[in-house]
């Protein structure tokens, strides 16, 4: 039996994605799909959560054992954990800014011979960012320019230079000498 998906973002209505996966795959291939068709960091954490009508919260299944009792993607059988129509889940990708795919289970079909399972059926829109960082710690680096060419003079922006920003331009001479070793002793005396 093939199982039908819809995966939809609060962040953009344009982003739409369907898939199709055999009752015998698992959320870790539900996950790897999801990876490979958004183009996403494998290397990044990511989890699914059943959830309520509501969106909220319920049984959590985890790339790997984190020793918490939830279960894991690759034992999480698709026909043993999916069980109606509609029935939702959430993908968090983004674990430092919850943020997540509402995932809805929307029905069954025969398998199509000659078809490759898993597959995206249909595909909408730009995926989301897989990981976005807060405003505040990056504005303070969005203003430093970092360059090799010295003889940059057409820049007419008033940019602090790195100097200004970390050291204020008079911490410089307080930092001991420690190229000679005596310096070093003179200062522990």
């Amino acid at each position: 039996m093939v199982y039908k998906f819809v995966i939809l973002s609060d962040e953009d209505e344009s982003f739409v994605r369907e898939f199709e996966f055999l009752d015998s795959h698992t959320l870790l291939d539900f996950h790897s799909l999801i990876q490979e068709e958004l183009e996403f960091d494998k290397s990044q954490m990511a989890s699914f959560f059943m959830a309520t009508d509501n969106w909220e919260k319920e049984e959590e299944f985890t790339l790997f054992d984190m020793g918490t009792g939830s279960s894991t993607m690759d034992v999480a059988i698709l026909e043993d954990i999916i069980f109606r129509k509609n029935q939702k889940l959430l993908y968090i990708f983004d674990f430092f800014n919850e943020r997540a795919f509402f995932i809805e289970y929307t029905g069954e079909a025969k398998e199509i011979d000659g078809r490759e399972y898993p597959s995206c059926t249909s595909s909408k829109g730009v995926p989301p960012k897989q990981v976005i960082f807060s405003g505040t710690s990056r504005k303070v680096y969005n203003n430093i320019i970092v360059s090799d060419d010295d003889d940059d003079d057409d820049d007419d922006r008033d940019v602090p230079e790195v100097d200004d920003l970390f050291l204020n331009g008079d911490d410089e001479e307080s930092m001991p000498d420690f190229e000679n070793i005596d310096n070093l002793n003179e200062d522990e005396e």
